[in-house]
């Protein structure tokens, strides 16, 4: 139909290359010329068409879009957030290592040390650091004289980057190391500092242990701890871990491109921790484990705790949970094996009784009801009742099967001095629960005293992990057991049996009350907290958390009951004492059939108590005084060889 024809002046603008000439009509094909009838006619005559006009404002449309992205992108690279990459660019010169110190020490009132801090060198690996890490350890393998095969198996095996291949390098091959690894990216040389618990064995469960921060740690905690930090796992180590942790340091290194060290230089110095002064004493601390560890051995026990406390300030001068663990089984380099074996362990050795084994207590409970009894005015302290061995509750739904309660022997006449140096159970279900004309507190009124006394109650100790206790009452048994409180009730909480439950160092707290004449104290561990050059940065006062509960002349005649005990009672063994001392035991009733809690309280000297101690061993088969012989080689121990 049409034919293209060029223009004759572009003839002149042909282009020599070599022995072709190629005209400005021949450089492009477009659309027209892709159609076949169009295409074949051209083709025919082998001549190209020309490009529409719309295609070249097409493409110069898009070569400015393209330009201008780019010179945005530029310009936000380099002016908006140059100063960012300028940053990011240098740090990528220099590689941060946290410097460490020496984790806060704890010492026993007597300033002897505890735990030590020991230096340990480890060969570490991370991962991240280079592609090439499995030649780097064949490489070193060399200087270490270790198979390298095995090394990166365990390194493989690792989820996590960082992998200890290594621990606790000999003086002879850490300078080698050290000098090799400098020349490595992905392996170093880390310093730490492991626990040594050796001296504080008996003090396991009070102490506690450390461990490495987790992944998991460092997602939960706002903090700066670092991923190879340690931090206080239990125990006062938890407890105090603000205290006791390292302030670390940094040190800055220039490296090359391929990450190796250049020069090294100190941004910032490391702060030891501080140390921790305990109120206990550690002779007295082991004299009670090995006394514990002895009479339940004796007694085929497996449980026991204990607690001394100093009634003039709440001072813990010994807090024994049995068995222990040794701590240094978590300390540098775990064993997962030995961790496991403690986990296991049927004794529950990590387990602190002292604060978290909830107990029935028995017969130890009386002076606190008698107290209650005697403020609401039930009985006197001349009033007597005569136990001849039971008394019978009549059963509306079973006259003829009336309840029968037992004391554990008739006791005649008992006031309520004699009531408590015997233990009376007939004295106490009668001013507890009330016999025919004889009112009784109830569960209300013994609950409120039990509660003023600090049972039911976390004491605040400087731990973690407190329980409550528990004491009933109607309410919790409708609700809970879908039952009716009934007059057995009131007789079993009157003794200390039934669903009552409370731990040592609760029971302990009480008997400082009576023991110091009327003020319920708040125990403490530590008694200061020392800097690194020993002075004194913070100090455990004495805490009153409540005073004159009851009164003097009520306090007194318990503490007479409890002195006569000791005199004519339930524990004359402590009569060997070289001083005066007041006490108070307690067999409570276990599910195990046949085995019982046993108890003990006692203070001394008794005019001027200087030391109150709890002792509960726990399922000791038949009715027997396992706790007394104890608190008296104890004490007897402690006023000859402490005092």
């Amino acid at each position: 139909m049409f034919e293209y024809l060029p223009p004759s002046d572009l003839k002149k603008k042909r282009i020599k290359l070599g022995n072709q000439d190629i005209q400005p009509q021949d450089v492009l094909f477009d659309r027209l010329s892709r159609s076949k009838k169009v295409g074949k006619m051209n083709r025919e005559r082998g001549k190209e068409v020309p490009i529409p006009e719309k295609s070249f404002y097409y493409l110069m449309i898009c070569s400015l879009l393209l330009f201008s992205i780019l010179f945005l992108r530029s310009f936000q690279l380099q002016i908006v957030d140059g100063e960012y990459y300028s940053i990011m660019a240098r740090r990528n010169q220099f590689s941060y290592m946290a410097i460490g110190a020496d984790r806060g020490v704890i010492y026993d009132r007597n300033m002897n040390q505890l735990i030590f801090n020991n230096p340990k060198f480890l060969l570490v690996l991370n991962k991240s650091k280079s592609d090439d890490w499995q030649k780097e350890i064949i490489e070193l393998s060399k200087v270490m004289g270790v198979n390298y095969e095995y090394l990166i198996e365990k390194a493989q095996k690792s989820r996590s980057n960082r992998v200890v291949i290594l621990n606790d390098i000999s003086q002879e091959k850490l300078i080698p190391l050290e000098v090799r690894t400098r020349s490595l990216s992905s392996l170093y040389i880390e310093r730490i500092i492991y626990r040594d618990y050796s001296r504080a064995r008996s003090f396991s469960q009070a102490i506690g242990f450390i461990g490495m921060v987790s992944p998991e740690d460092l997602t939960l905690m706002d903090s700066d701890y670092i991923s190879n930090e340690f931090i206080g796992r239990s125990g006062l180590e938890r407890f105090y871990e603000s205290y006791l942790r390292v302030t670390p340091g940094s040190l800055r290194v220039a490296v090359d491109v391929k990450g190796r060290a250049q020069s090294e230089e100190v941004v910032s110095i490391a702060k030891p921790g501080n140390n921790l002064v305990l109120w206990s004493d550690i002779e007295l601390q082991d004299k009670i484990y090995e006394e514990l560890a002895r009479i339940t051995e004796e007694v085929g026990s497996v449980n026991a705790a204990a607690i001394a406390v100093d009634p003039r300030t709440g001072g813990v001068l010994a807090m024994v949970s049995y068995p222990g663990f040794d701590a240094n089984v978590f300390s540098g380099d775990p064993n997962p094996k030995e961790i496991e074996a403690i986990f296991n362990n049927p004794a529950k050795p990590l387990f602190n009784r002292t604060i978290s084994g909830l107990y029935t207590v028995g017969s130890l409970v009386k002076p606190l009801i008698g107290l209650a009894a005697l403020e609401e005015e039930v009985v006197t302290p001349e009033k007597e009742f005569y136990s001849d061995g039971e008394i019978s509750i009549p059963n509306p739904w079973d006259p003829l099967n009336p309840a029968i309660f037992r004391d554990w022997i008739a006791h005649g006449w008992v006031d309520m001095r004699r009531a408590i140096a015997v233990s009376s159970n007939i004295f106490f279900y009668k001013i507890g629960g009330g016999y025919r004309d004889q009112r009784g507190l109830g569960p209300h009124l013994m609950k409120h005293y039990l509660s003023l006394f600090g049972w039911n109650n976390r004491t605040g100790i400087d731990l973690y992990g407190e329980e409550e206790g528990f004491i009933p009452s109607p309410k919790w048994k409708l609700e809970t057991l879908n039952d009716q409180w009934r007059v057995g009730d009131s007789y079993n909480l009157s003794i200390g049996q039934g669903y009552m439950l409370t731990t040592p160092i609760q029971a302990t707290m009480a008997f400082v009350a009576i023991a110091n004449r009327g003020e319920l104290l708040r125990p403490m561990l530590v008694e200061k907290i020392l800097d690194n050059n020993g002075n004194v940065i913070s100090k455990n006062k004495k805490k009153i958390i409540k005073r004159k509960m009851v009164s003097d002349y009520n306090l007194n005649v318990v503490r007479e009951g409890m002195r006569d005990a000791v005199l004519k009672g339930s524990a004359t063994l402590l009569n060997q004492l070289s001083v005066t001392s007041a006490a108070k035991t307690g067999t409570a009733q276990i599910p195990k059939k046949g085995h019982y809690n046993n108890w003990v309280t006692v203070f001394a000297p008794y005019d001027d108590p200087e030391i109150v101690i709890t002792i509960v061993i726990e399922e000791v088969e038949g009715v027997r005084a396992a706790t007394v012989p104890v608190a008296k080689n104890v004490l007897k121990w402690y006023f000859k060889e402490l005092r």
